[in-house]
């Protein structure tokens, strides 16, 4: 489960805690895990966690993330860190004049120094890089890669690919050269690590509405399955959803039922999302009122 807050307000920057975003609540926790769900990813600000580059963290935003994901784990569940940032500080590319991409690696540095003993949090190195150059992208995602393997650190890491890291389009040329072709060259000094993708399917693959434009979701992950098979990777379908309908149930029993069946080169997925200031959000599974949304029921077949 995507548990969604401590990103919010990105145009507040810090922000106001509690009234521009909020860490998710441990109750929360306590539910999805209760449905048999074992991981969490958590997003957050990579600006307000380090509002200076290559500086200390804030020690009361730090103090936020730690805590949550010291009690997540401490229940036994993963916890993935999400920068939500789409490869941008302050609205700069990494790898830029503004956001050298050593200032990525040390925001890595960081994390895995904190995080390097516990096995059960997982390095998710960063939300959706978009609107760049693919290996411009690489080379930040190996730049952290080394620098989190060279703090010793042997946790999982979750590597995107460019174009928001859509499983659909893993193989396009429109957004430059593609990921199936650039990420084979991500170096993992450790070897412990997925590629992360995301899919949704709506009409433009956005998960900006509730109707999906396909019942059969496993078609959108097929050729990136093959294309894992074919080199011995791993995959994690780190966001999906779908608006309560007959046709995006479909499409999503459709997908996790394809995952399933490959779990050779699938490691898991996170639906998006659940947490606290969701309200009336199309895709929000967070319980209402202590009854299950509706969209839970597609999922729990696949968590037993």
């Amino acid at each position: 489960m995507n548990l969604a807050s401590a990103e919010f307000g990105e145009a507040f920057i810090p922000g106001t805690y509690g009234e521009h975003y909020i860490y998710p609540d441990q109750s929360s926790v306590d539910y999805f895990q209760s449905k048999r769900m074992n991981t969490i990813r958590l997003p957050f600000l990579w600006e307000r966690l380090q509002p200076n580059l290559n500086q200390a963290f804030d020690a009361t935003e730090y103090e936020r993330l730690r805590q949550f994901v010291s009690e997540a784990t401490g229940k036994g569940m993963y916890v993935i860190l999400d920068p939500h940032n789409y490869a941008r500080y302050r609205g700069n590319l990494i790898g830029s004049g503004q956001v050298p991409v050593n200032a990525f690696a040390d925001l890595w540095s960081r994390l895995a120094n904190e995080y390097k003993n516990n096995p059960r949090v997982v390095f998710g190195i960063m939300n959706e890089p978009h609107t760049m150059q693919t290996e411009a992208w690489l080379t930040a995602a190996n730049a952290a890669a080394t620098a989190i393997r060279n703090t010793g650190a042997t946790n999982l890491i979750l590597v995107p690919g460019n174009s928001w890291t859509g499983a659909h389009s893993w193989f396009d040329t429109w957004y430059g050269t593609p990921n199936a072709t650039v990420m084979l060259n991500f170096v993992d000094p450790g070897n412990n690590f997925a590629f992360e993708v995301h899919q949704y399917f709506d009409a433009d693959h956005s998960g900006r509405i509730a109707s999906c434009a396909t019942s059969n979701g496993a078609e959108k992950l097929e050729q990136f399955t093959a294309w894992l098979a074919t080199h011995n990777k791993k995959g994690f379908l780190g966001e999906f959803a779908g608006g309560n309908n007959a046709t995006c149930r479909q499409a999503i029993e459709s997908a996790l039922r394809h995952i399933d069946n490959n779990r050779n080169y699938w490691i898991g997925w996170t639906w998006w999302a659940a947490g606290p200031w969701w309200g009336n959000y199309i895709f929000s599974i967070e319980p209402n009122n202590g009854a299950d949304a509706a969209q839970m029921s597609w999922l729990t077949q696949f968590l037993q």
